[in-house]
């Protein structure tokens, strides 16, 4: 890879196209900014004038300083319509983006089936559109659509409408993968025969994910002659996706060693990537390459032993490079490296051959074959190592409580939850309620401990996760509750296991409010030391 590469992002208009996902208009100009501090080279706004969204973002887009270039899309013009009378090429001059790229059909099956023209109409479209454009904006590119499944079924007509697009002095022909059923080999092939035929013109490549080849493809592309690649940070999009522009990039980088027209800040990729996933309301893929949390995770025994003497027995990449961090989890698959690890990570000190620490595995063995799991739960592992070892402290004691779930007539279900706690030698009564018995035990104790410890009105639970554990068992199974929290400085998670779903949740809940206790603690005394120490 040679020449310079060029990333087109897409992601403002694929992304809409995504089963459940919307965009407001202030949703896509943090992505739009976001994209544009992460390095994108172009970056695609959508469709001006195909909805009312679109055209004010473009409008509002104008008044940002952004290093990158915007790009408006469209498609070609109407058969019954001359270029400079077409509403959806004015639409796009109007957007005054200094790139516009418009999309035409390659493919003779699609353009007399689908648009029912013949192919000598279709030429005329691509010509008149492209020239019409590039008298009225710096650079025009022209997205070949459905052009490998079009090349394959008549070449000498693919070949043909980029021909007419280049002459008419498109920047880039782009050759597109539509329905995503390429494979990387006749990608490869293709474009190359694309770069020999057209040795004067700039190619990219835009391909769907439908085949999971997506980013395999591109890369094909790349390596055959094609210098602009289009996609979606973290692979959005119609059906199953776009190229995935945050796992093409990293291996771009790192595999590829390429270079870019501008520099990628490749160290902010986790950030931008989680940021923009939490503005359309998505969680993050865990398994995501790179940047998911799973990415550089070690949970077996043998693989966690390793790891913790040489980083890169299981690892193809330090996570740091792309911002992500590496991260071991405990379970039954785990041995006495995988504690020390976590130990060493949560600055405690416990040498491998002690009595504590096979006490400890062999505990968390024993939790996880009852049910537990601390993959999600570092909150409660922290609290089960600490009681371990004595250092646990106890910020209150309960005496009991009671959860009733009432209907008072009017169809909804109220919960109401008394609880009894001795704080410091003080018994405190209090009465919450909620929309469900977890969410009125949880208000009781907060109320309950507030008083207390005004810092837990910091806390929120983010994420409350049940799992029936044996499905034979039916109502009487035992369950798992996963709760995760946060306040205005971190995440956690902590588990609970029972036969009581209630049970379950209330040693979930304990645990959360006991770490959060004991951090603010910790860092309270830690802030005392250093002061005693001047």
């Amino acid at each position: 890879m040679g020449k310079k590469i060029v990333l087109y992002d897409a992601l403002l208009r694929e992304g809409p196209q995504t089963e459940g996902i919307n965009m407001s208009v202030k949703d896509k100009l943090q992505i739009l900014e976001l994209l544009d501090s992460l390095g994108m080279h172009y970056i695609e706004g959508g469709w001006p004038g195909a909805n009312p969204k679109d055209t004010a973002f473009f409008q509002e887009a104008r008044k940002l300083k952004l290093k990158a270039r915007l790009s408006c899309f469209g498609m070609t013009r109407r058969l019954r319509h001359k270029a400079h009378e077409d509403v959806n090429l004015l639409n796009l001059v109007s957007a005054k983006t200094p790139t516009i790229t418009v999309v035409g059909k390659s493919s003779d099956i699609q353009v007399e089936k689908a648009l029912g023209i013949t192919l000598e109409q279709n030429l005329e479209l691509i010509y008149d559109s492209v020239k019409f454009l590039k008298s009225k904006t710096d650079e025009v590119f022209y997205d070949a659509e459905h052009f490998f499944d079009g090349y394959n079924s008549n070449p000498e007509f693919a070949l043909k409408c980029l021909e007419a697009a280049l002459q008419a002095g498109a920047d880039y022909l782009v050759l597109c993968d539509t329905n995503g059923g390429s494979l990387p080999e006749d990608v490869e092939a293709t474009v190359t025969r694309i770069s020999q035929r057209f040795p004067e013109a700039h190619l990219g490549i835009h391909c769907h994910n439908d085949s999971d080849l997506a980013v395999a493809n591109s890369l094909a592309a790349l390596e055959a002659g094609a210098t602009q690649v289009q996609g979606c940070l973290n692979g959005y999009g119609e059906r199953v996706g776009n190229t995935n522009l945050t796992s093409l990039i990293p291996n771009l980088i790192f595999k590829k060693h390429a270079s870019f027209i501008r520099p990628v800040h490749i160290n902010n990729l986790t950030e931008v990537s989680r940021r923009v996933d939490e503005i359309l309301n998505v969680k993050p893929r865990k398994n995501a390459p790179y940047v998911g949390q799973s990415a550089f995770t070690h949970k077996g025994g043998m693989h966690i032993s390793a790891v913790s003497k040489y980083v890169s027995s299981y690892e193809h990449l330090d996570p740091e490079k792309v911002g992500n961090n590496r991260k071991v989890v405990l379970s039954d698959q785990a041995g006495v490296a995988a504690v020390l690890n976590k130990a060493n990570h949560k600055k405690i000190k416990l040498d491998k051959d002690s009595p504590e620490s096979k006490a400890i595995i062999d505990k968390v063995k024993q939790l996880e074959s009852e049910g537990y799991q601390f993959e999600n739960a570092e909150a409660s592992f922290e609290i089960l190592l600490k009681k371990a070892l004595g250092h646990h402290r106890r910020f209150f004691d309960l005496v009991g409580f009671r959860v009733i779930i009432e209907n008072r007539g009017d169809g909804k279900l109220i919960s109401e939850a008394t609880i009894k706690l001795n704080v410091n030698g003080i018994t405190e009564n209090t009465v919450g309620e909620g929309n469900g018995p977890v969410n009125a035990l949880d208000s009781a104790l907060r109320k309950a401990l507030t008083k207390f410890y005004p810092q837990l009105k910091d806390v929120q639970l983010t994420d409350y996760k049940v799992r029936v554990l044996d499905a034979k068992d039916g109502t009487a199974a035992k369950v798992r509750v996963l709760i995760e929290s946060k306040d205005k400085k971190d995440t956690w998670g902590t588990v609970g296991v029972s036969e009581n779903s209630i049970g379950a949740s209330w040693d979930a809940l304990v645990d959360s409010i006991d770490y959060k206790l004991l951090k603010d603690s910790e860092r309270k005394t830690g802030k005392k030391s250093k002061k005693g120490s001047r």
